[in-house]
């Protein structure tokens, strides 16, 4: 494992380029919210929608492409019984972490905050990544923190999908636009266009619309998009930057939009992030306590599963690794903010629930003392 004076300089090279802009928003949010509430919601009410359902667009599509390029040869999800042990794992650990929610809010006499256990099913991939980088350096361990993290969001998108309080619901209309933007990204993809703009403007544009006429979040609109866009024949590596010589459709794609990206989660951050402190309710404590206590022990739970029916962790992974992977798996942040601000109208109850997301930071700090404590990664015995 190299030492972490020589791996600290990548990684602060990946949080500038992955990370900064987003907590920069939600820290220009907490202050102006607090501090000038009344245009702050005036303000961030005027662009909600163009950054949650539409700008929000390119991120969503980006963390897919990471995932359509991991299935190619070589990528942490390549074959797919590689994903299996830690699919099984976040299954356990999403649907723990929502009971444990359930009931410490019903147990605060605050059951009108239950609605959103979706909430503590999201992972800030990028921010999960990041600390396990800190504790494991290169190690086996970090492709299984990876499919964790898309998988508890892949069941929190779902989740979202169906349970979204949506007036008007109509879902034969959406199937039959996105069956025609399917058909639009197939007809492209076998005519061997290599151009990403016929896919984003032709197949993404319909497949928005369908989304929104369907009653489901527009922002995952070119999440059925990405798998059709040509990509390399192998994975370049989990959150590794195309190369700017990089020929490929989905490379182009990402060269293009990795910087818009983030300005999108920079005003996402300013949208959604922006929460009053009187908004620190005890029920506020709910989500947090869900996710940092759920996680841990869901992963414990899920991996023993998994372990009985057959499947295999990777090498020199224990129970100590495991647990401060659900640590590491229980920061929700980006994703979380997003399911928050998906399920729920501004107001009191969307307030708390950004709140408890904001608390679960908490556990990327919660990671590195577990994992110095049960003596892992680059605290274990040498």
């Amino acid at each position: 494992m190299p030492p972490l004076r020589s791996t600290l300089p990548r990684l602060w090279a990946f949080a500038l380029e992955h990370l900064l802009l987003l907590p920069v928003g939600a820290s220009i949010a907490l202050i102006w919210a607090n501090a000038a509430p009344e245009s702050y919601y005036r303000a961030t009410y005027a662009i909600a929608f163009a950054v949650n359902d539409v700008a929000m667009v390119f991120f969503f599509a980006l963390v897919t492409k990471e995932v359509v390029e991991a299935t190619a040869p070589g990528g942490v999800l390549h074959p797919w019984r590689r994903a299996s042990m830690p699919a099984i794992a976040a299954l356990a650990a999403t649907a723990l972490s929502a009971s444990i929610h359930i009931w410490v809010v019903d147990a605060l006499d605050e059951p009108a905050l239950e609605i959103a256990w979706p909430v503590t099913f999201g992972t800030d991939i990028a921010l999960s990544y990041f600390v396990a980088r800190i504790i494991y350096g290169r190690h086996p361990i970090i492709p299984f923190v990876l499919l964790l993290a898309i998988t508890s969001d892949a069941l929190g998108f779902f989740a979202v999908a169906l349970f979204e309080p949506v007036p008007d619901l109509h879902l034969v209309q959406g199937t039959m636009i996105m069956a025609l933007a399917i058909a639009i990204a197939a007809m492209l993809r076998r005519a061997r266009v290599k151009s990403f703009w016929p896919y984003l403007l032709g197949a993404g544009t319909a497949s928005w619309y369908a989304f929104l006429r369907g009653g489901l979040h527009p922002a995952f609109a070119l999440v059925p998009i990405m798998p059709f866009l040509p990509h390399a024949a192998r994975d370049p590596g989990f959150f590794v930057d195309a190369r700017p010589d990089a020929t490929d459709t989905l490379s182009r794609f990402e060269i293009a939009w990795r910087y818009p990206a983030q300005i999108a989660l920079l005003f996402f951050g300013l949208v959604n992030a922006g929460v009053q402190v009187r908004a620190l309710e005890p029920a506020t404590m709910g989500l947090p306590i869900a996710m940092i206590a759920g996680r841990p022990v869901g992963v414990l739970l899920g991996a023993g599963i998994a372990l009985a029916a057959r499947f295999h962790l990777p090498h020199h992974v224990g129970w100590r690794e495991l647990i401060v992977i659900g640590f590491t798996v229980a920061i929700g942040f980006s994703v979380a903010l997003f399911f928050s601000a998906a399920l729920l109208p501004p107001g009191q109850l969307r307030a708390e629930t950004s709140m408890g997301v904001l608390l679960s930071l908490v556990a990327a700090p919660l990671a590195i003392a577990s994992a110095r404590l049960l003596r892992v990664g680059r605290f274990g015995r040498r």
